[in-house]
């Protein structure tokens, strides 16, 4: 809001006293006075504007923080109702088979060790460096140190070979007073110049010191870091063993009792009720984005360099039921990108899928990535194409690593291959 323009005023002028000279006095005073009523009315304007302005620009902020406290709690509210969407359905499958429920914690346990030990390894590399970039300071500082104290012997040797009376001779023996002035000055200079390196030599002395506490506590924190790791490694060992004797168990269990269809089907049906609950839940919070999802068929990039395993509508359960989505065959630990801008609505484990991420791109088209050995995303986090949300595993009771990857609109599934063409770079 800008402020009104001051007008100006012309004051009538006055040439010579008299009756006419007075005249003009009084309308240049009336003029003066209408001319600073009228400044101080624009001046008020002008305050008020700025007031106001200021009152805007300070509530922007505090409206942004309610908006984003909203939007908090909304997500708070959808992130419980899909997690009780999540017991619901972990009730229903452990009531079916105990087991699936034990390889469920047994291959959770997994994704959260092999968390904590990346983010251990991570801690591990952060600390190893700074411990070197300590030590290379450690040993400039040993070296400046070094050469402070070589001159400053130097220095105290000279003044003791030169005695202890040398100021004194030279007032004593100098006849010429400005060469005694300018050696008296020299030696002020190099008085001070010996207390200057006095003091160097003790900030490296302090400095070191400091240097070396901080190197010891490095080193103790990268001790703590390995046991930890140690650890970890363990129980991760300890995790992998159950879960391989769960396996075993389950698939004698499969084979005795030819329940494969049966357990497969349930799984599917647990895996569409589970999106249709999810598309309930979100209905009122649509995603857009610059570019439709439906218009990228064909020039998406799939989410992991590897082999195909497992195509779409190929049979499985000896020709019972088909694969809606395709399988990769891909080492352990690769990460998993997104194929497009979206909202993650799920990040859990599911019988069947593993730790499962869902990715809602809008217009009721999802994308899902199942068999992973961690999630990265939580729901409600918004991915870009390209970001990491998961990386390559075996979850779900699978015998070897790969990705399930399948592409949904609503419950309908749909051929990967026609929507996904390039190859990921660096992967």
């Amino acid at each position: 809001m800008a402020c009104p323009k001051r007008p100006v005023y012309q004051c009538a002028a006055v040439d010579e006293p008299g009756p006419g000279g007075f005249f003009g006095e009084l309308v240049q005073d009336s003029a003066l006075d209408l001319h600073f009523g009228v400044m101080r009315l624009h001046i008020r304007i002008c305050l008020i504007c700025i007031l106001a302005i200021a009152a805007f620009v300070s509530g922007a902020p505090a409206q942004d923080t309610d908006l984003t406290q909203i939007k908090e709690q909304e997500l708070e509210k959808v992130r419980e109702q899909i997690s009780r969407l999540k017991q619901s359905m972990d009730k229903r499958a452990a009531a079916r088979d105990r087991i699936t429920g034990e390889l469920q914690a047994a291959e959770v346990m997994i994704a959260e060790t092999r968390l904590h030990l990346r983010e251990l390894e991570r801690q591990q590399a952060f600390s190893r460096k700074k411990k070197a970039e300590l030590d290379t300071r450690l040993e400039a500082k040993a070296a400046e140190l070094a050469e402070e104290s070589r001159q400053l012997a130097a220095q105290v040797r000279s003044a003791y070979t030169s005695g202890q009376q040398e100021r004194m001779k030279l007032l004593l023996n100098q006849h010429d007073p400005a060469t005694l002035g300018r050696l008296m000055t020299y030696y002020r200079y190099l008085s001070e110049f010996r207390g200057e390196n006095i003091d160097a030599v003790n900030s490296h002395i302090r400095e070191l010191s400091d240097l070396r506490e901080q190197a010891a506590a490095e080193e103790i924190r990268l001790g703590g870091l390995a046991r930890a790791r140690t650890a970890d490694l363990s129980e991760l060992k300890t995790a992998q063993e159950k879960r391989q004797g769960l396996l075993t168990t389950l698939q004698f269990k499969i084979a005795q009792e030819g329940s494969e269809i049966e357990r497969l089907a349930a799984q599917e049906q647990d895996l569409a009720r589970l999106i249709a609950e999810l598309t309930t839940i979100l209905s009122d919070y649509p995603i857009t984005s610059e570019e439709p999802f439906s218009d990228l068929k064909g020039r998406l990039t799939w989410p992991i360099a590897g082999s195909l395993l497992h195509d779409f509508g190929q049979p499985r359960a000896s020709g019972h039921l088909k694969w809606h989505g395709v399988v990769l065959a891909a080492p352990r630990g690769r990460e998993i990108r997104a194929v497009y801008h979206g909202r993650v609505i799920f990040a859990d484990w599911l019988a069947g899928m593993g730790l499962l991420v869902i990715v809602d791109h809008g217009e009721g088209y999802m994308t899902l990535y199942g068999y992973n050995e961690t999630t990265l995303k939580i729901v409600g986090d918004w991915v870009a194409p390209g970001d990491v949300i998961a990386t390559v595993g075996d979850s779900g009771g699978q015998s070897r690593s790969g990705l399930y990857f399948e592409i949904r609109k609503g419950t309908k599934t749909l051929n990967p291959r026609s929507w996904v063409s390039r190859q990921p770079t660096g992967n």
